[in-house]
């Protein structure tokens, strides 16, 4: 069987599946994207990319285009309740190589990948049956069909996981911090900077990168065994609420603008930890397999290696399905394990407390320039 004749279906259509379809058509292969949105999510927060990651964006060509959006993020303040300076937080600390708004990002993905798939946007996967000749999906629209593999690029809360490997706690593991984005004016008139509040166990930051447009914002709890309902953003809005209530700076402002932001975004910050990514026909990719966190400031990076990783293995001549998620989970071990240890030391130690001027000019000065993994090269592929 020739790859074109592989028909191969990935779930969710945000970093690793936008980057995966393109690799996977220049491999040769016949690719299916679903996804639960009506479209691609444009959204979010502004993501890094570091080390190995600007290598793949150069392999896509698109790495100039992505460095025309550069946010270009200097330092930002840290204030206090009366919105006094008492710090200023290094761009090298929460910065990578290169810094975009999500949404750019997306949009340049998909544009890049548009014609290398069929989407199917507004559905989602609702039943996964297997054997040794292929996989049989149905889906929540009533839509059933077959595929030779399925890849579950479905995120945090992935279905596919849940279909194949077992219930989500099973896997994810919480590190007590949650969080809520949105955008609003940028009323502050920030330009390529922003600004930092910290009270215990919150925090909240407002950040644009052109003052004159709209600006971001993103309010941080710490919190223990959280319960909450995901499709149930009016609760969500209400719990965030609740505990920023009474605090300074511009929070009320930022109370207000959360109530009516039409891409209100809340999730807790999580790392998903598996034994094996595959089973049979169907393997996960990025967040679904292991999401480092947003605290490790490494996951559209790693989202990227993974999808380059991933297809390259599938494309080799000599390789079944088998052989290449073998392949793949490890090459890529050593990529989660740094991640994932930056992201458990991000939530326990620098995330929420309020460091002084001192420990956060230490992390500036410890910050690579490029962050890349000592532990492992990028493979250098050449999908047909």
């Amino acid at each position: 069987m020739t790859t074109k004749s592989k028909k191969v279906l990935i779930s969710g259509a945000g970093v690793a599946g936008l980057a995966l379809a393109h690799w996977l058509d220049r491999g040769g292969f016949n690719v299916t994207v679903v996804e639960r949105a009506p479209a691609v999510r444009h959204g979010g927060y502004a993501v890094d990319f570091r080390g190995e990651a600007l290598d793949v964006l150069d392999r896509m060509d698109l790495l100039e285009r992505i460095r025309a959006l550069d946010t270009e993020m200097g330092d930002a303040a840290m204030v206090d309740a009366e919105g006094r300076q008492y710090a200023t937080l290094p761009a090298a600390v929460f910065a990578g190589d290169l810094e975009v708004p999500k949404g750019d990002l997306t949009r340049l993905l998909h544009a890049a990948a548009r014609d290398s798939a069929e989407y199917l946007f507004g559905d989602s996967i609702s039943a996964v049956e297997q054997d040794a000749d292929g996989v049989t999906v149905a889906f929540e629209s009533g839509l059933s069909r077959r595929f030779d593999l399925l890849i579950g690029a479905d995120g945090l809360h992935s279905r596919v996981r849940s279909l194949t490997f077992g219930p989500e706690e099973r896997f994810v593991r919480p590190l007590g911090i949650c969080t809520a984005i949105f955008s609003l004016p940028n009323h502050l008139g920030l330009h390529h900077t922003g600004q930092l509040y910290v009270s215990p166990g919150k925090a909240a930051n407002m950040f644009a990168g052109d003052s004159a447009g709209r600006a971001r914002a993103a309010l941080h709890l710490a919190v223990e065994d959280l319960e909450y309902d995901r499709d149930d953003t009016d609760a969500q809005r209400r719990l965030i609420a609740e505990r920023f209530d009474g605090e300074g700076w511009e929070i009320p402002r930022l109370l207000t603008e959360m109530r009516a932001a039409e891409d209100f975004w809340f999730d807790t910050n999580a790392q998903v930890i598996m034994d094996t990514w595959s089973d049979g026909r169907v393997v996960l990719l990025g967040d679904a397999g292991y999401c480092a966190a947003p605290t490790s400031g490494r996951g559209t990076s790693q989202a990227l290696i993974g999808a380059y990783v991933l297809a390259g293995e599938l494309a080799r001549p000599d390789s079944d399905h088998t052989t290449a998620f073998t392949a793949y989970e490890t090459t890529m071990r050593p990529f989660v394990t740094e991640h994932q240890a930056v992201g458990r030391e991000g939530a326990e130690r620098f995330f929420l407390p309020a460091p002084s001027q001192e420990v956060l000019d230490m992390l500036a000065a410890n910050a690579p320039e490029n962050t890349r993994t000592e532990a492992v090269r990028l493979p250098d592929y050449a999908p047909r």
